[in-house]
């Protein structure tokens, strides 16, 4: 029985839809925008001060005191006066959705699979943003398919719902990796920026911590480990499972496969709770059976790292 405000917008818990995926707005956007530390969209204050999330507005003659880095050189020689150039806020922040795709996410035992939480917490992501008057961005790991280009409002939102149902509908056949991802990622993200990585937990043992170090420096970093409660919790006793067209079954009743089990599953949640903090991320683990806004609060309590 599916318990949040959307239930009845639901699907099987399978496959994710768009009508549920549209339906989170009301939970995502039921919070007061998180306070961000710079200004809106109108009544910019010009400074000659270039700094992260600034843009270009406009020059003026120099004076005592600007900064000689941000002399307009072309002006200074057209009017043979020294200009400096002023900058302001950028109107938009981006907020980048990266989606793990790997196989191991299409499986669930509760509520729903771990896919379609994934969907889930990224649609709460995706109306965020939109309450936050962010662009929106969304990428996966392929060579193949090119990112959801960044977008503003309901029309870039429903672009990325759009696409996490189809990501997450069914493993893609190109899924080229969490890794091949944030590299792409990487590409496209402006300082300022916030990130919002839904991923399996092995995917997230594969990069190399100070990536991370080094992503967190420079934008707002959020990691959602999507688990199920059997992967955390299994019961001591022998379970079926179906390997292609074949039926394999497990013994965790027995202590050397009970701990393969733990070594598999455990080990890499555990270890993503413990180290990713330390690198500047934050971090939340997502069972199947929570509720898919319950990481929202750690959107906006502080501000990303500049080095």
């Amino acid at each position: 029985m599916l318990t949040d405000v959307a239930a009845h917008h639901s699907g099987d818990g399978i496959v994710p839809t768009l009508a549920e995926l549209v339906a989170l707005r009301a939970v995502a956007q039921g919070r007061r925008a998180a306070k961000r530390g710079r200004h809106g969209v109108s009544g910019h204050a010009l400074s000659p001060m270039r700094g992260r999330g600034m843009e270009y507005a406009e020059s003026r003659e120099y004076t005592i005191g600007d900064d000689a880095r941000h002399i307009d050189w072309r002006l200074t020689a057209r009017s043979g006066r020294p200009h400096t150039k002023l900058f302001q806020a950028e109107r938009e922040r981006l907020t980048l959705i990266v989606a793990d795709t790997t196989p191991a996410l299409y499986f669930g035992t509760r509520v729903r699979f771990k896919s379609v939480q994934a969907a889930r917490a990224g649609a709460i992501a995706a109306w965020a943003a939109v309450r936050d008057g962010d662009r929106l961005a969304a990428l996966r790991g392929s060579n193949k398919e090119a990112p959801v280009p960044p977008a503003s409002g309901p029309r870039g939102a429903l672009r990325v719902l759009d696409a996490l149902v189809r990501w997450y509908s069914a493993p893609p056949t190109d899924d080229a990796g969490l890794v091949f991802a944030l590299e792409h990622a990487e590409r496209l993200l402006r300082p300022g920026s916030r990130l919002i990585v839904l991923a399996d937990p092995t995917s997230i043992a594969a990069i190399d911590t100070r990536r991370w170090t080094g992503l967190a420096a420079h934008h707002e970093i959020v990691v959602l480990l999507l688990t199920d409660p059997l992967e955390r919790d299994p019961p001591k006793a022998a379970l079926p499972f179906m390997a292609g067209d074949h039926r394999v079954e497990l013994d965790l009743a027995a202590a050397a496969q009970r701990q393969r089990w733990r070594n598999e599953f455990v080990v890499p949640l555990d270890a993503a709770l413990d180290v990713l903090p330390s690198r500047g991320v934050r971090v939340h683990g997502l069972s199947t059976d929570a509720a898919s806004e319950a990481w929202l609060p750690l959107l906006g309590r502080v501000q990303p790292q500049v080095a």
